[in-house]
């Protein structure tokens, strides 16, 4: 009977947190690392670029560091010109309504003023209180300027 009981024995054992009964092995699930599995997917030409990276010399380093510097003097540069641009048009756009609204109080003024002056009176006064009178045939004396401006009198005016 001794021979039954260690047969029929059975043995737990502690897997981690789980129990297992029995004596028969379980067969274990082999995890790869992920790094092998990244370092399959990448190709040699990006292999052969992390290396050459890994190993740079000074002149390349300054030499990058010069093009960063450079790089970003030249985009504040820019950055600096796009903003005077901006502003110039909003100048220029506070001038041109300034000019607009100047344009308009002053076709106002001379509307107003051409409105208030009586042309009939004008002749009025003209004709009957300054003795002037329209002009008769042969008054009227044009004279030829010739590329000048002005026109200079070197004699007197005929009646």
């Amino acid at each position: 009977m001794a021979v039954n009981r260690n047969s029929q024995r059975q043995t737990a054992y502690r897997t981690g947190n789980v129990y297992v009964h029995g004596n028969t092995a379980r067969r274990l699930e082999v995890v790869e690392p992920k790094q092998q599995e990244q370092q399959k997917k990448i190709s040699s030409r990006t292999r052969k670029n992390r290396e050459r990276v890994l190993h740079m010399n000074v002149g390349t380093v300054i030499t990058m560091a010069a093009a960063m510097v450079a790089s970003g003097l030249i985009l504040t540069w820019y950055l600096n010109l796009q903003s005077d641009i901006t502003n110039s048009i909003k100048h220029i756009a506070s001038l041109e309504s300034t000019l607009n609204e100047l344009r308009m109080s002053n076709d106002e003024n001379y509307s107003r003023i051409t409105n208030n002056v009586d042309l009939e009176e004008i002749k009025r006064v003209a004709i009957q209180e300054l003795g002037m009178r329209y002009a008769e045939e042969g008054q009227i004396i044009t004279y030829n300027g010739e590329g000048s401006d002005y026109v200079r009198q070197k004699g007197d005016i005929p009646d």
